[in-house]
């Protein structure tokens, strides 16, 4: 029985090298919890229930609770853009392309670390990355090109948290302008330092996905509860620009998976992670297509003008309680993009094996500042969103996980070895290739192409508009109701 001191230092975060990935029926999780938490520790303390997270059910809560945040309020904003049917064809697409390029990730994860295990390569206090899946796999210039996007999709991540913090903190107090309120939530945000790994995300995990569940069904029930305002109007779509910036939030939405490596590393049997992200995906599903179709169907071309969903609805106990839990998730949700962030630096400065939390906390303060900066530089989060999904989740994770499974398994040897076999629903290796390619092509010209020249020319209307550094963007008292010019489409609001 492992002492104390030992078990913390099992959970960070390469627990059980081999075993994790062979599965033999050893290390099942009542086996794995006892060694995880000693001897002077009981079975089920509440320290091992809140804190210490690895199971399948906990990648789960993981996945769910990281796709959507605040993209939830922004989604009936694409409707507006979009039309209903586009809107709800779109979200399906792209829910199950990005539960297939998560499985590709999940794959390739699983490759490197049974290919590294049989070179007797430990990861005890090391958590494996998705650059260094690219670079074992593939070689330096994919490690050097998987960094770079992954890092700075991140990054602008939890820049978009931070803003969305003070934009909703300013429906229930608008004492102090939004830019206040991100030099606030920007401290308040800095504390995830303390949080060591996804193992310990176990409660934040549950919390966040129950908070966006009520959310979705807030803005579902609240809006048919209102019912369509007088003279509603439902045009879109109308316009190529706006058409393509609401299809790529919606690529944004269902690309939330630039942790996943991180959260598979963090499981006790990683293999199992195939299928978690699709049916995190269908979960979603029941929380994003209803409140987004509701609230288009109730306040139609007014959405055009409010990219936040709760600026249209009442100011009510159960929209200052859903703003309240919005606020906690994005807490969390930054916690979830800054992580990984916090290991690259960790290596990068030689402290990723160090045990101490506190120590470890210090050295991760600098990934914060520049977030906090930034945040502050473009306080605009719904046109960041669809720049963000055009220029940088159209290659972190779509693209580039399509390319990397096609050119790890080009060859036959790779092949007839490959530690994951193609999936029962398509056992073909040619039919793979050809799904591959194929989202790798629609992802290039309709994602990247087209949603960056639309989502960039919405972002810089906006600059133009508001300027940098703006104290309180779009802080105006909501318009008075909808005429012939609440259709104009730019600059969207959300007050």
């Amino acid at each position: 029985m492992l002492s104390q001191k030992q078990a913390e230092e099992a959970i960070v975060p390469g627990y059980n090298e081999t075993e994790q990935l062979e599965g033999n029926g050893k290390d099942d999780e009542r086996g794995l919890a006892l060694e995880r938490d000693g001897k002077d520790q009981p079975l089920f303390s509440m320290k091992s229930i809140l804190w210490h997270g690895g199971s399948v059910y906990d990648a789960w809560f993981s996945c769910a609770s990281n796709q959507v945040a605040q993209v939830l309020l922004t989604l009936p904003y694409s409707f507006s853009q979009l039309g209903m049917l586009s809107g709800v064809l779109l979200q399906v697409f792209y829910g199950f392309m990005g539960s297939w390029t998560a499985y590709l990730i999940s794959v390739l994860y699983v490759e490197y670390r049974s290919r590294k295990e049989k070179e007797n390569v430990s990861f005890k206090n090391h958590v494996i990355q998705w650059f260094e899946v690219l670079d074992g796999l593939l070689g330096p210039y994919w490690k050097a090109i998987g960094l770079a996007f992954n890092c700075t999709f991140l990054l602008f991540g939890s820049v978009i948290q931070l803003i969305a913090c003070a934009s909703n903190i300013y429906y229930i107090n608008d004492r102090l302008d939004k830019r206040t309120w991100t030099y606030i939530f920007g401290a308040c945000c800095a504390t995830t330092v303390f949080i060591p790994s996804f193992h310990n995300y176990r409660i934040w995990s549950f919390l966040g996905l129950g908070m966006t569940t009520y959310t979705a069904w807030y803005l579902t029930v609240a809006a048919l509860v209102h019912g369509q305002v007088q003279g509603v109007e439902h045009s879109a779509p109308t316009k190529l620009v706006l058409y393509f910036t609401g299809a790529t939030n919606i690529l944004y939405t269902f690309g939330g998976h630039a942790v996943t490596v991180e959260i598979m590393h963090a499981m006790w049997k990683p293999q199992k992670f195939k299928y978690i992200y699709l049916l995190a995906t269908l979960y979603v599903f029941t929380l994003t297509l209803p409140s987004a179709a509701a609230m288009y169907w109730a306040f139609g071309d007014q959405l055009l003008n409010h990219s936040n969903a709760f600026s249209l609805l009442p100011k009510t106990g159960f929209r200052d309680a859903a703003v309240v839990l919005m606020l906690i998730h994005q807490f969390i949700t930054f916690g979830f993009a800054c992580t990984p962030l916090y290991f690259v630096w960790e290596k990068a400065v030689g402290m990723h094996d160090t045990k101490s939390v506190c120590l470890r906390a210090l050295v991760r303060l600098p990934v914060v500042v520049p977030i906090w900066f930034l945040a502050i530089i473009f306080p605009f989060f719904g046109p960041i969103n669809s720049a963000v999904g055009a220029l940088l989740v159209s290659f972190t994770v779509y693209i580039i996980p399509a390319l990397a499974h096609m050119l790890t398994y080009r060859s036959a040897a790779a092949r007839q070895n490959a530690a994951e076999k193609p999936p029962f629903f398509l056992p073909s290796w040619t039919a793979m290739y050809v799904l591959n390619i194929f989202v790798v092509l629609w992802v290039f010209v309709v994602g990247f192409g087209f949603g960056g020249w639309a989502s960039m020319t919405n972002f810089i209307r906006q600059v133009d508009n508001f300027g940098l550094f703006a104290k309180c963007y779009q802080c105006a008292k909501p318009p008075s109701p909808p005429s012939a010019a609440a259709a104009s489409p730019l600059p969207p609001r959300h007050h």
